[in-house]
């Protein structure tokens, strides 16, 4: 693991099965307008991120790749993530989706490329994981990952890859902690990347929570934050608002002890915010169901 200095942070880096590194934390995009994308990348990069999360279906990819262009921070120095959309799924519709994606973000390559969803009703995300193959073979994406897969997913995935997944992005907090599947991932190479790591703020409110923060005198979100950090897992939170950047990335200076972490281990109620992977398809009844 090694550490990155950063303007206001050192966040530790993790290293993938390529052989690079991805900080551990970085700064999601879901949700963010579009038209306020670039105000928002602009500032976490100013507050110290240096890993921006995106996605071809949050539709600010092109945000995202004006606040790096118009950074002083160097490209080789910002780890970028986008994904690939349901309704790209599929061999030549991946190729497709990828080289759009890259003219979006204004990017030669990416740092990761991930299909976003199973989608297990669609069928198609073998087919996916050839084109990304070749994507990665070819350097446009350094490493290829997958995105809410379970373990059934992964596991047909593996009996008919020739490449590992370097990452698996999964709803994850304490309210949801996916033992099974981080066991998974420890067991294959793949790094575990937590979206919604706070619950959508779900968690902030709990008790718990609450107690070992006014304890250690830091913000419920920190603490939560730095329990991740703790459990070896890269983390993406999401802020449009430079304070809230700026607390959420100053967690690398106190440490939770073990009764802590017991603590919030104790509050796992398999409990999600998003999508059951096994039931998210992308069609449109998908969303009426919510």
């Amino acid at each position: 693991m090694t550490p990155a200095s950063t303007s206001g942070a050192t966040v530790p880096r993790l290293t993938l099965n390529t052989g690079a590194s991805i900080p551990q934390l970085g700064l999601g995009v879901f949700q963010v307008p579009p038209e306020d994308t670039r105000g928002v990348v602009t500032a976490g990069l100013s507050a110290g991120y240096r890993s921006i999360d995106t996605a071809a279906r949050y539709q600010n990819e092109a945000g995202v790749g004006e606040a790096i262009a118009e950074s002083s921070v160097p490209r080789d120095e910002v780890f970028v993530t986008t994904k690939l959309a349901n309704d790209d799924q599929g061999y030549d519709q991946a190729h497709v989706a990828f080289n759009d994606s890259l003219e979006e973000l204004g990017l030669d390559a990416v740092d990761l490329y991930l299909i976003h969803w199973p989608a297990p009703k669609r069928g198609e995300y073998l087919n996916c994981w050839r084109a990304f193959e070749e994507f990665h073979r070819a350097g446009r994406a350094r490493a290829i990952g997958v995105s809410n897969f379970l373990v059934p997913h992964l596991e047909r995935l593996l009996e008919n890859a020739h490449t590992v997944p370097a990452v698996n992005q999964i709803e994850l907090h304490p309210y949801l902690q996916q033992q099974e599947l981080r066991t998974f991932h420890a067991e294959h190479g793949i790094l575990t990347e937590a979206w919604s790591p706070l619950a959508q703020g779900a968690v902030l409110n709990d008790p718990v929570i609450v107690g070992i923060a006014e304890r250690l005198g830091r913000s419920p979100a920190q603490v939560v934050l730095r329990w991740h950090i703790q459990l070896g897992t890269v983390v993406i939170p999401k802020s449009v608002t430079p304070a809230r950047q700026a607390e959420n990335i100053d967690v690398f200076d106190f440490e939770l002890d073990e009764q802590a972490m017991a603590q919030i281990a104790g509050l796992d109620r398999g409990e999600r915010t998003g999508f059951h992977p096994d039931e998210f398809n992308g069609f449109p009844e998908d969303f009426q169901k919510r």
